[in-house]
């Protein structure tokens, strides 16, 4: 029966990736479910064996590809990206349905993590796209930055794929005939990743650590000081570049009014959606699974989640959707791409966790903090968070499979190594590193590539992949990222 289910979800994975390459239909599509397992972990334990190094070739190939199409090959990439990151996804999981033992589980397990993230993410863009909030001020450095400190500490509740959904386009239209593509790239820095790290709601990562056993204010608590002076410093540097802008050539005169928003019952939606990200076995005991009692790979979380994106459609003001310019082009480009990611990423993950369960206990904590941080820039910052968490609680002689030993790790306890730091700061440093670090890149984090598209779809000026890393993440973020290892990460 076991095989039969795994042969089944693998042919609805195969199927679903050809079913992308056909339609050209707008996709109620595209961040994977903050409650979704680790892909790495579950690959860890699923296959005695691990994939050739070659195998990441595909994955590769499709950065590359994102990085330099925009620059070189533009026409070409927009007509032609979702058969190639199908293809090059279909390659990697062709090896593991094939090759692989226990592949077609892994595959089947990768096909929901998918789908979660595609439930998550397509709800949150149809929910948001039925709200206007209108800022009935110009953009300006103090305004900017209120509204961005503003979207940061919302992130916290509505996480940082909510955040960016519901405030790009305000932020967007207040800066109209101004807007710059620094005001976009602190927007992603700001709400869509570092922003999120004061709860487990947050960013997929911090939730992940709540499932398996962190306290819920843990993060709050530990992390408050960091995330204060991260936000403080970025949003300094960004009042800076916001006031060589000047006023623009915005239309109308200046308003002095408040905020007025259309649309606000979608906000019911809103927390449907959020309040179904907690329906999980490893929150709610004895939750049931539609995968277990029906051999589907989703499960009630994500039905709901599509339940309201399909209900928040269909009852949307229309002025709401005409104000937003609202069409399904970004979620279609991102459902393309990410199943691509999705399934090359599986063998880098897969390797990368095999190194951190190996390497952990010769691992000091700014490697840690490093590593985690790197990786979480160029992968999904979610399993990079899962693979390094556990390696930490192998070092001290804990399983990440106990919340007990989670909850103690948590807390703090001595190192085995002399001269070692507590346990708590490996799990800071952890922490820190795969939310932060997900800025880096577009594909550091949904929100950035989601933010991105949105952005590009009004014809805002929007920087390449390249651009966005040399001109603005590595200047500016690393050696912000150095100071915080400085001052909490370097014993």
């Amino acid at each position: 029966m076991k095989q039969s289910r795994r042969y089944l979800h693998s042919i609805v994975f195969l199927l679903t990736v050809i079913f992308n390459i056909s339609i050209s239909l707008p996709l109620h599509a595209a961040e994977r479910s903050e409650g979704a397992k680790s892909i790495t972990l579950f690959a860890v334990q699923a296959s005695n064996q691990l994939p050739p190094l070659w195998l990441i070739a595909p994955f590769i190939t499709l950065l590359v590809m994102i990085a330099t199409a925009p620059l070189f090959y533009h026409r070409f990439w927009e007509r032609h990206y979702p058969k190639i990151s199908v293809c090059l996804g279909v390659i990697v999981a062709v090896y593991y349905g094939v090759f692989v033992k226990h592949g077609l589980h892994l595959l089947e397990h990768t096909l929901e993590e998918y789908l979660s993230f595609i439930a998550l993410i397509s709800s949150l863009f149809v929910v948001s796209g039925g709200i206007v909030i209108k800022i009935e001020r110009r953009g300006k450095p103090l305004i900017n930055a209120l509204l961005l400190f503003f979207g940061a500490l919302v992130s916290n509740l509505v996480g940082t794929t909510g955040a960016s959904m519901l405030l790009i386009r305000p932020y967007m239209r207040i800066n109209e005939g101004r807007l710059k593509a620094f005001h976009l790239v602190f927007f992603i820095f700001l709400v869509s990743n570092i922003g999120g790290a004061l709860t487990p709601v947050g960013d997929p990562p911090l939730f992940l650590g709540f499932l398996k056993g962190v306290p819920f204010f843990w993060v709050l608590s530990k992390l408050w000081l960091a995330w204060l002076v991260t936000v403080i410093s970025l949003l300094l540097i960004f009042m800076l570049l916001d006031a060589r802008v000047g006023n623009g050539e915005m239309k109308g005169a200046e308003a002095k009014g408040g905020v007025s928003i259309t649309g606000g019952r979608n906000f019911y939606f809103l927390a449907v959606i959020i309040a179904a990200v907690f329906l999980d076995p490893a929150v709610i005991e004895g939750f049931p699974t539609l995968q277990e009692l029906f051999l589907l790979p989703f499960g009630i979380r994500e039905l709901i989640m599509l339940v309201v994106a399909f209900a928040a459609y269909k009852t949307a003001d229309p002025e709401a959707l005409k104000s937003n310019e609202f069409n399904f082009e970004p979620i279609r480009e991102v459902a393309f791409l990410f199943v691509g990611i999705f399934a090359t990423m599986i063998p880098a993950l897969e390797l990368i966790g095999n190194f951190a369960a190996t390497h952990a206990a010769e691992f000091s904590l700014s490697r840690f903090y490093w590593m985690t941080g790197a990786l979480s820039g160029v992968l999904d910052n979610a399993p990079t968070y899962l693979n390094f968490f556990a390696g930490a609680l192998g070092k001290f002689g804990l399983d990440i499979a106990s919340p007990a030993d989670v909850r103690t790790f948590a807390s703090g306890v001595n190192s085995p190594v002399q001269g070692d730091v507590s346990s708590e700061l490996y799990l800071m440093a952890i922490s820190v590193a795969s939310v932060f670090f997900g800025a880096m890149t577009y594909i550091g984090n949904a929100p950035n590539f989601m933010v991105k598209n949105i952005a590009a779809q009004s014809d805002a000026e929007v920087p390449d992949f390249l651009e966005y890393i040399c001109k603005y993440s590595m200047p500016i973020l690393l050696p912000l990222f150095a100071l915080l290892w400085f001052l909490f990460f370097n014993p």
